[in-house]
């Protein structure tokens, strides 16, 4: 999930430099025993500025070290999210382990895709799932009531901490209220997109959290398995959740493992979603469109954009955008492995968009000024506002 980050100020503060001095130790650490005395020092630090949401201090040592120093930049985000997804929490004298969970849900329609109120008959079931194939004996958890799409997911650390706060102590009986939703609406209704199901998990100090960590090296508790029974049960309530949607249900897992994984999966099917759109809108085969692929990012590239045209235009219908995600850049220059250029060639041309065209060198990720949009390329190399033809067929049409 692209994270939106807070304005960070070019000068780094008191509380982003102590971020950046005990994540550059950290990461030269020569020892295990060494790890921990700076882990510690490092996660109070995120943990203080978390409870009081000051998100720029850490941005700012991120943005730093980013430009500055790659190993220190991991090692720091690494523990932001893990103190942002995670805490510990006291109840009735005992120490629980409270971890925030999200179920991705990758859909595509023509129609727009749900969110909203999750009904109890629907809450009782997907707790009662999670509970019989996802998740650990014994596992406390809370659900949230609604259905989120990504703009109203937490922009930062600190929101992530929020939301898992409030439902760490919900799945403990506390009462803690219902975590804050961003409202702002969608630019776009996106021919395929994620929904996320969002709850948080509690266990005793260091006890199991998954079925696949009570039965390690069993085929029959395996994630594998685990997500096959889960998908098979939770089915029939999805499909009342996201009516007119064709969807994929990942396995429930960590916050932002989840939702990587889902943004991940959600880059092809948007590809497909488009170009069986653009064939029924336009009225034509899809052999008679164009792609055209460039990369967008300041110093490097950080997301490919996708522009969809007719094979004799340079008018831009339509476009995707595919996020390039940690290891993801190290392939770019491995000529050992297919390139990101070349997956999504193979993925439109696997839709039957035959010709495709690349914009070499790095666009910057501009935007619409009036509306807010991402601009796509055209065969000129130029970024431009994605926009149908007057004539063009948008009736709804259920797409599967």
């Amino acid at each position: 999930m692209a994270r939106a980050r807070s304005p960070a100020s070019p000068r780094l503060n008191r509380d982003a430099s102590r971020l950046v001095t005990l994540a550059q130790s950290l990461n030269r650490s020569g020892s295990r025993v060494e790890d921990l005395y700076w882990e510690h020092l490092l996660t109070d630090a995120i943990a203080k500025l978390l409870r009081s949401s000051q998100d720029v201090p850490l941005e700012s040592a991120l943005d730093h070290l980013s430009q500055k120093d790659v190993g220190a930049y991991e090692v720091l985000v690494e523990l932001a999210e893990t103190q942002s997804e995670s805490m510990q929490i006291d109840k009735d004298g005992q120490r629980f382990d409270v971890l925030l969970i999200v179920v991705p849900l990758v859909a595509w329609t023509r129609y727009a895709i749900p969110t909203g109120p999750i009904t109890t008959a629907a809450q009782q079931t997907l707790l009662a799932h999670l509970h019989g194939h996802v998740l650990a004996d014994g596992v406390r958890a809370a659900l949230m009531p609604t259905l989120v799409s990504i703009d109203q997911m937490p922009r930062t650390f600190s929101e992530t901490w929020q939301w898992m706060q409030r439902l760490g102590n919900q799945a403990l009986g506390n009462d803690a209220g219902q975590p804050t939703l961003n409202s702002e609406a969608e630019l776009t209704n996106m021919l395929a997109d994620t929904r996320y199901v969002v709850a948080a998990v509690a266990v005793p100090e260091r006890a199991a959290v998954f079925r696949w960590q009570e039965h390690p090296g069993d085929d029959t508790y395996s994630r594998e398995a685990c997500h096959a029974q889960w998908v098979e049960q939770v089915q029939p309530t999805l499909a009342t959740m996201l009516p007119g949607c064709g969807m994929e249900c990942l396995l429930p897992d960590a916050y932002y493992v989840s939702n990587r994984e889902a943004d991940r999966r959600v880059r092809p099917l948007s590809l497909r979603a488009a170009t069986h759109w653009l064939e029924g809108t336009l009225n034509l085969a899809a052999s008679e469109l164009r792609g055209v692929i460039a990369g967008c990012g300041e110093n490097r590239i950080d997301e490919y954009r996708i522009g969809f045209t007719l094979r004799n235009s340079n008018d831009v219908y339509y476009g995707c955008v595919w996020p390039v995600y940690g290891h993801e850049d190290n392939i770019l220059d491995d000529e050992d492995q297919p390139s990101v250029i070349d997956e999504i060639a193979a993925l439109l041309k696997e839709s039957g968009v035959s010709e495709v065209r690349h914009i070499p060198g790095i666009l910057p990720p501009e935007f619409c000024e009036d509306c807010g949009a991402p601009l796509f390329p055209s065969p000129l190399g130029e970024l431009v506002h994605a926009e149908l033809p007057d004539d063009a067929d948008t009736t709804p049409a259920q797409f599967h």
